[in-house]
């Protein structure tokens, strides 16, 4: 399995800022702190990063599947319902994660008294926060994206893992 590392050099978006600096360092702490976090379940957290690729219009994002959620039996009938996951046969809790999700990107506003009711329902309050932390983690590419510099490692969906340290992996095709 070939591995492609991805980056996001603060140097490349803000020239002059932090080419490998604290800048940089930072971002790929507070990255590999959050994929490291794992109270919520990866299915769970795979479907928000990808309902947070859809919403972003990442390329790269929308481009992988984690490991960890295809062992749990993620597959692209579940991806095709993110986009519509209110209407969708999707659970409660899975629900209320992507309406946070929804929340903090689109719709301050919607995170609300009824929505902490639901998600207190499911999660934990270290769950929901690590929620919270994913929707972020997966949302600080916008920048790329909005460059349109996020293009996908290859034409075919492919797998996403991480190492003991949080750095990304990006190997072969997701399904075989």
């Amino acid at each position: 399995m070939t591995h492609y590392q991805p980056r996001l050099v603060a140097e490349d978006l803000t020239p002059g800022v932090a080419h490998k600096g604290p800048l940089d360092q930072g971002i790929a702490d507070f990255a590999a702190a959050v994929v490291n976090a794992k109270a919520v379940d990866p299915l769970i957290t795979e479907l928000v990063r990808l309902r947070c690729a859809q919403v972003h219009d990442c390329r790269l994002c929308g481009s992988l599947r984690n490991q960890e959620a295809l062992d749990q039996g993620f597959d692209e009938i579940m991806h095709s319902k993110i986009a519509r996951y209110e209407s969708s046969d999707f659970n409660p809790a899975i629900i209320a994660a992507l309406q946070l999700c929804d929340a903090i990107i689109l719709s301050p506003t919607a995170a609300n008294a009824t929505l902490k009711e639901k998600l207190q329902q499911y999660f934990s309050a270290a769950q929901i926060a690590e929620i919270c932390l994913d929707v972020m983690k997966w949302s600080q590419q916008k920048a790329l994206v909005a460059l349109r510099s996020e293009a996908p490692i290859s034409d075919t969906v492919s797998v996403l893992s991480f190492d003991q340290q949080g750095n990304p992996r990006l190997g072969g095709p997701a399904y075989s």
